[in-house]
C-alpha cells in the first residue's frame, strides 16, 4: 500500500511538473555578437542579460544563439528554436541577410518573427514578421527633407551589396523625387570589405552635392574614411543601421559633420521632456551601463528591448486565447502584437496594423550631427 501510494504521489509529482514545464513561455533569440555584424549584434546579446524572468506570472526561457553574422547559421538557429526549443516566438537576427530566412521559417512554422532588422512585407511575412528598427522609408524621408532644406539637388549612394543597401537605395531615391533630388551615382561595396577605394575615387570624381553611406559602423566607417581621405568636401549622410559609438570611434575626426538618420534613444539625455520615448530610454540606458559601465548603450540592443516590451504587452491577451507551447498561443500572440496602439518603447509609439507591422511615425526618428566627436541632437523629426 505504501508503495503504491509513493509510486501515485511521484505521479501527481511528474504530472504538476509537466503542467508547469507547459505554461511556460519559451523565446528563441539569434543575434550576430561575433563576425562582422557585431557592432550591431553585441549589444543585442548584451541586452538578453536585462531580460526578465517572468512574464504574466509565467516562466520564460530565453534561448540565445550566436548566428556569427552568417545567414545560413542564423537560419540554423531559428530552426533549432521550432524543433528542439519548441518557442512560442523568435527575436532576430542583427542584419538583414540573416533575418531573411528567418522569415521564411516564421511563416513555414506560423510561429511570430520579432525581427531586429528592417524589410519590406508582403503576404505571409507580412503575417508573420513585425520590425522593430524603423521603417527605411521613414528615415529617407528625413535624409531627403534635410537635403532640400539645405539645397541640395543631386546625391550619391554608397551603400552595401545587400537588401540594406537595395531598399535604401530605392527609397531614398523615391523620397528625393519630389524635391527634385537626383541620385546621381551609386557605388557598391560588401559589408566584409576593408576597402573601398576605387568606388570612393568614382563618388569624389561625380561631385554629388552630398552622399548617402548605407552600411553598418564598420563598414561605414570604411565608406567615410575613403571620401573624406580622397578630398570630399560636400555632406555625408548616415543611416539608423550605423548610428551607434562604435562608428565614432573607427571614424574618428573624419566624422566631424555626419548627419544620421536616427532613433531618438541614441540621443534619449537630449531629448525634451514632451518626447514620449525619453522615460523609457533612460529606463532602457541605466539598465544597461548599470551593468556594462558608462556610455556603452547602443541603439541596436534597443530594439530587442523594444521587441521584449511589445512581446510583455501582449502576452496577457494571447495567454486568454491558447497555452503557451500550442499553436493557437502562437496565432494569438500575432494577433495581439498586430494589435498594439499607442505603445511607448524606447525608439518611439507603436501602432501596428494589419498593414503596418512596424508602427512608428515621425516620433521615431531624429537627425543628429556629429560635433566634438558626438552625436549632438539636429532635431526631434
Amino acid at each position: 500500500m505504501k508503495s503504491k501510494l509513493s509510486l501515485a504521489l511521484l505521479a501527481a509529482l511528474c504530472l504538476g511538473w509537466s503542467a508547469r514545464a507547459a505554461a511556460d513561455i519559451n523565446v528563441g533569440i539569434t543575434v550576430s555578437a561575433t563576425g562582422n555584424g557585431a557592432p550591431l549584434g553585441l549589444p543585442q546579446k548584451n541586452t538578453t542579460a536585462l531580460l526578465p524572468a517572468t512574464i504574466a506570472g509565467e516562466k520564460v526561457n530565453w534561448f540565445v544563439l550566436d548566428d556569427a553574422t552568417d545567414p545560413t547559421q542564423a537560419s540554423k538557429n531559428a530552426r533549432k528554436f521550432v524543433t528542439d526549443n519548441k518557442v512560442d516566438v523568435i527575436i532576430g537576427s542583427s542584419i538583414t541577410p540573416n533575418t531573411i530566412p528567418i522569415m521564411d521559417i516564421a511563416i513555414e512554422t506560423k510561429t511570430p518573427l520579432l525581427a531586429l532588422t528592417p524589410h519590406d512585407l508582403a503576404g505571409d511575412r507580412l503575417t508573420w514578421t513585425f520590425c522593430f528598427p524603423q521603417h527605411i522609408a521613414l528615415m529617407s524621408k528625413a535624409i531627403a527633407d534635410h537635403m532640400a532644406a539645405a539645397g541640395y539637388k543631386s546625391v550619391a549612394v554608397f551603400a552595401q551589396s545587400d537588401p540594406y543597401g537595395d531598399v535604401y537605395l530605392k527609397e531614398l531615391t523615391r523620397a528625393g523625387e519630389p524635391h527634385g533630388i537626383k541620385v546621381m551615382a551609386v557605388e557598391r561595396f560588401n559589408r566584409s570589405d576593408t576597402s573601398a577605394t576605387g568606388q570612393a575615387i568614382k563618388i569624389v570624381t561625380a561631385k554629388p552635392d552630398a552622399v548617402l553611406i548605407v552600411a553598418g559602423a564598420s563598414a561605414g566607417a570604411m565608406a567615410q574614411l575613403g571620401l573624406v581621405e580622397r578630398g570630399y568636401k560636400g555632406q555625408i549622410y548616415q543611416t539608423h543601421g550605423a548610428a551607434n559609438r562604435d562608428i565614432l570611434r573607427l571614424g574618428g575626426k573624419g566624422m566631424e559633420g555626419t548627419i544620421f538618420a536616427a532613433g531618438p534613444l541614441v540621443v534619449w539625455n537630449q531629448l525634451p521632456d514632451g518626447h514620449p520615448s525619453k522615460k523609457v530610454g533612460a529606463d532602457y540606458a541605466k539598465r544597461y551601463e548599470d551593468m556594462y559601465g558608462p556610455n556603452t548603450m547602443g541603439p541596436q540592443g534597443g530594439h530587442l528591448w523594444d521587441a521584449v516590451l511589445v512581446l510583455q504587452h501582449a502576452t496577457p491577451a494571447a495567454m486568454k486565447k491558447g497555452k503557451p507551447g500550442t499553436p493557437e498561443f502562437r496565432q494569438a500572440l500575432r494577433d495581439a502584437v498586430e494589435s498594439e496602439r499607442n505603445m511607448v518603447v524606447s525608439h518611439g509609439v507603436l501602432n501596428m496594423s494589419p498593414t503596418d507591422h512596424f508602427g512608428h511615425d515621425e516620433r521615431a526618428r531624429v537627425l543628429l550631427r556629429v560635433e566634438n566627436g558626438a552625436f549632438k541632437l539636429v532635431s526631434g523629426r
